[in-house]
């Protein structure tokens, strides 16, 4: 290459290591702890984390302390910022390459619907926010449910208001059921939002497709009202990002969708 000619982007630098894409393509199918991506990539743990290190300067991947256990992380990749970088990378080598992708067609109606089932420990904030901003994407297309491991009295009043307030939805009438309670439905997907959950959810079958988000509790950033009422408009904007980047996933067969 001579001096003048401009480098690849910055996406493709980083996702050029063979190690590097693969860890990108594991987290882009869930979020992960640093040992269950050594496990997955069957590479040394320093290894993986020198270039989980990269890949985060790169912000193609975030990093958060589980919930349930703080001495541990886990890894999430910022779909928003690759769909970004990706673009860039496109637009570098063509114009024309920098645009959208158009979105994959729905599934043909005599297709089943597919099952996701969102599940947290409350059931009162994340689950209830996710299970709604995916019917309300989908328009019934999915069958969506979620339940919590020690579900509370009623859904948090800023879930509530948050989904009226930015999505025009009402859950006001809805109240959080027990995982137990939906033992024996098939489900596509199980997702869980929540760090402790994903320890002690139950199994819906060998077919079931698990992800996990780790997304931190609004509820625990500060008490009701306005002051706590932030921290639910962050939560439901990165959940709807996340199923943004789900709905694709959603409509393909299950052959397609094989790890």
């Amino acid at each position: 290459m001579r001096p003048s000619d401009p480098a690849a982007p910055a996406f493709v630098q980083l996702a050029a290591h063979p190690l590097r894409w693969k860890l990108l393509t594991e987290l882009a199918a869930s979020d992960y702890r640093v040992r269950e991506l050594v496990e997955r990539v069957g590479q040394p743990q320093n290894l993986v984390s020198y270039h989980l290190r990269l890949l985060r300067g790169g912000g193609l991947v975030t990093a958060r302390r589980s919930s349930f256990d703080a001495r541990d992380s886990y890894y999430h990749l910022d779909l928003q910022q690759c769909a970004h970088a990706l673009a860039h990378a496109g637009t570098a080598l063509h114009p024309a390459l920098g645009l959208a992708p158009t979105p994959p067609p729905p599934s043909p109606p005599s297709a089943r619907r597919p099952a996701v089932l969102f599940a947290c420990t409350g059931n009162s904030a994340r689950s209830p926010i996710a299970e709604a901003l995916l019917r309300h994407r989908t328009d019934g297309h999915i069958e969506v449910t979620s339940a919590g491991s020690h579900p509370k009295p009623r859904i948090h009043s800023d879930a509530v208001q948050v989904l009226r307030e930015q999505h025009g939805i009402d859950i006001s009438g809805q109240r959080p059921r027990h995982l137990d309670t939906l033992l024996g439905r098939r489900f596509d997907y199980v997702i869980s939002l929540c760090d402790k959950v994903r320890e002690v959810c139950p199994c819906f079958g060998h077919q079931v497709r698990l992800v996990h988000w780790s997304i931190p509790d609004p509820a625990t950033a500060a008490g009701p009202g306005p002051i706590g009422h932030p921290a639910f408009v962050r939560t439901a904007a990165e959940i709807d990002t996340r199923i943004r980047y789900l709905l694709p996933l959603l409509t393909r067969t299950p052959q397609e969708v094989q790890p």
